[in-house]
């Protein structure tokens, strides 16, 4: 029997949302909407995916797939005759999105602003694209034409547009709710006049939702996105204290309160949707990554316009938020290590429909009401039937995009078009396929991202983050030579470059020239600022060059820097376990899975030293967590081995040892060195004992 949990769905997207500020808002009294759906359900740290990048994350947000797979690897998109660029749109998408399959299964379904949803889809509901507040006329009295193709179906076109809010509409005595001290800003100063374009927007997208809420009563799921956290951020987190170093005094004060007051809107607006939506309403609220707000704010001044789009993404935090709340979520359930990949799935399991085989996120189970049975079909792109998908010849016009693609440009995310437009088609194209290389890597897939990263390298052999990457896929391919081979040049014209450098010291390491490791090692720690963002890299690359002293203070250092992130823990269990130091490795690796639980490495580790312990019940349940998570640890599955013929489980033996056979057949690459603390010294411990 099919178990449909939420009668209707509402998903919320805020852009960049970020714990850290939300809970600093909520203590102070703030965010009531918020407040309410958190205690009547459940929140964690939503993971994002790599590269940090909207288009790509809000596409596989609502299909469950990774970008390689639905086709968005940009914001913009050279058009099919190569002589001007769109904004990335629906025709691109290759695979189906949630609101496809919900309109396949007969169920109504409305979108409003999603990115790149435009040109809007037939779908079984409404559909309000990402490009529908576009085109705001220059002058008062001329007329805001309707997009083509910005509302699906075209007869609520004008309904939906007359919500419509421009940057005139937005009063100064509104504007002046975000900065109080408006009146004392010069007559030159734009800043206010660009948060005016920013709550226009989100107006605008607010209006259209509620206008779709409040004329279409019976559906099934409805989605909203808000991009205005990211966008306001973009301009204005620079202002939030603690003051950065060159923002003046007067700037942090006019400006300090721009965010958390975007944040209070963000929640009035969500009060109000609610509201629309009835109380029966089950509700997913996310965000693709986090913003930072303290002292890892990167500084955007003065950038060319080439490097600036790199570090406008340095802004995003790997972790957004997720809320779950209404019927059929678990009141206070613990959500384990959530992805942005899980949202589809887990849409699907409440509105009671199979999850695609092909999917590569999970359902979330564990926030769910009741048991869950895991239903499945091996894709969606597979099953006939009207989904409102776009036909393969559907194209948009190129010109449509002006205006977003300005808005990209305001924002840094690309250079202005003026001038050669085919070097800026190039570099859409450049950024593209760098961003797919990103994909790969991220999804432990190296030998794909290999040629692309080559490529790059060539035609960019100074641009350095195309050298890290490919630097960095070479290493975890374990071709060593070829890494040192690939940095040495590199790291002999830029030697302030700190990634690279201790690239090439962890190749060296590896390839057997492990006194030139060191020497180089020292050289640049001496010679490179103390930065607190490579503590961790620097952890790493003291441990494998066996120095496990200065290894554990960088790793120290790296838990000060960010106090969520598991790697350095697992890092200082490590360094317990090659010292013997067991009941100090459980604590570390205990640290480690308590930040996230999803950290295989911390779960196989803490294996290892509960075995060591003689705990070997224990052991076998934290290596079964480790291989459930990551399959291919060879050595947890020799454990395992090793484990099962001490408790006289001749089976479960022989299953794992057939696992290690299998990987061993199937593997490329060699196997790592042995520990002394590894598979091979614990089973002869048992021997001889």
């Amino acid at each position: 029997m099919v178990t449909r949990r939420a009668k209707k769905l509402l998903i919320v997207g805020w852009d960049a949302a970020d714990w850290i500020l939300i809970d600093a808002i909520l203590a102070r009294g703030k965010m009531p909407n918020l407040k309410r759906l958190i205690e009547a359900g459940v929140r964690a740290d939503l993971a994002t995916l790599e590269p940090k990048l909207s288009p790509l994350l809000w596409s596989s947000i609502a299909t469950g797939k990774t970008a390689d797979k639905h086709g968005i690897l940009n914001f913009v998109e050279p058009t099919p005759e190569g002589d001007a660029l769109r904004v990335s749109s629906s025709t691109t998408r290759s695979t189906k999105a949630l609101w496809n399959i919900l309109t396949q299964e007969q169920m109504r379904v409305n979108v409003i602003a999603w990115y790149a949803s435009h040109p809007a889809e037939a779908i079984s509901g409404v559909c309000v694209t990402n490009l529908f507040q576009d085109g705001e006329p220059g002058k008062t009295g001329v007329p805001w034409p309707i997009k083509q193709g910005t509302v699906h179906p075209e007869a609520c076109s004008e309904r939906i547009a007359a919500r419509r809010v421009g940057v005139r509409d937005i009063s100064r005595t509104a504007i002046s709710q975000f900065i109080p001290a408006i009146s004392q800003t010069r007559s030159d100063d734009t800043r206010p006049q660009t948060l005016a374009k920013q709550l226009a927007r989100m107006r605008t997208v607010h209006g259209a939702a509620l206008e779709v809420l409040n004329t279409n009563r019976e559906w099934d799921c409805t989605m909203v996105f808000y991009e205005t956290i990211d966008t306001v951020g973009h301009h204005f987190m620079e202002y939030f204290p603690p003051r950065m170093a060159h923002v003046s005094k007067d700037d942090a004060r006019l400006y300090a309160e721009v965010m958390p007051r975007v944040y209070e809107a963000h929640d009035h607006a969500l009060g109000e949707l609610l509201a629309a939506a009835g109380a029966d309403t089950t509700v997913l609220l996310l965000s693709d990554h986090g913003f930072h707000s303290g002292l890892e704010r990167p500084v955007t001044r003065n950038l060319d316009p080439l490097d600036r789009a790199a570090v406008e993404a340095s802004w995003h935090r790997p972790f957004g938020v997720l809320v779950m709340s209404g019927p059929g979520v678990a009141q206070g359930a613990t959500v384990h290590s959530p992805t942005l990949l899980a949202i589809t799935p887990t849409a699907l399991a409440l509105l009671g429909l199979s999850v695609g085989q092909d999917m590569d996120g999970r359902v979330l189970a564990e926030a769910l009401a009741g048991s869950y049975e895991r239903r499945e079909i091996p894709s969606w792109d597979a099953v006939d039937g009207e989904c409102g998908m776009h036909p393969a010849d559907g194209r948009q016009d190129p010109f449509e995009s002006a205006d977003a693609l300005k808005q990209l440009i305001d924002l840094g995310y690309m250079p202005s078009l003026e001038g050669n437009v085919q070097a800026s088609i190039a570099l859409a194209r450049r950024e593209s396929q760098a961003n797919l290389a990103v994909v790969y890597m991220s999804t432990a897939r190296p030998a794909l991202a290999v040629p692309i990263l080559e490529q790059l390298v060539k035609d960019n052999p100074d641009e350095s983050r195309f050298v890290v990457n490919l630097g960095n896929c070479l290493l975890a391919l374990r071709e060593h030579s070829r890494a040192v081979a690939l940095l040495t040049p590199f790291h002999q014209r830029h030697r302030e470059n700190a990634e690279v450098g201790i690239q090439l010291v962890a190749s060296l390491a590896q390839s057997g020239q492990l006194d030139e490791a060191r020497r180089l090692a020292d050289l640049l720690e001496r010679s490179t600022p103390a930065r607190p963002d490579l503590a961790l890299a620097w952890g790493d690359l003291r441990s494998l060059l066996g120095q496990n002293r200065e290894a554990a203070a960088h790793y120290e250092r790296a838990k000060a820097h960010d106090a969520k992130e598991p790697r350095p823990s697992v890092g200082l269990a490590r360094i317990a376990l090659h010292d013997k130091c067991w009941d100090e490795a459980v604590e570390h690796c205990l640290d480690a899975c308590e930040k996230r639980h999803l950290t295989p490495e911390a779960h196989d580790l803490l294996g290892v030293a509960l075995a060591w312990l003689g705990d070997h019940a224990h052991a076998i349940q934290s290596f079964g967590h480790a291989v459930a998570m990551r399959p291919g640890l060879v050595d947890a599955h020799r454990f395992l081995v090793t484990l099962a013929e001490a408790e006289g489980d001749s089976a479960k033996a022989a299953a794992h040892s057939e696992a290690v056979a299998k990987l061993m057949a199937d593997a490329t690459l060699p196997p790592p060195p042995a520990e002394l603390w590894g598979p091979a010294a614990f089973a002869a411990s048992l021997l001889k004992t």
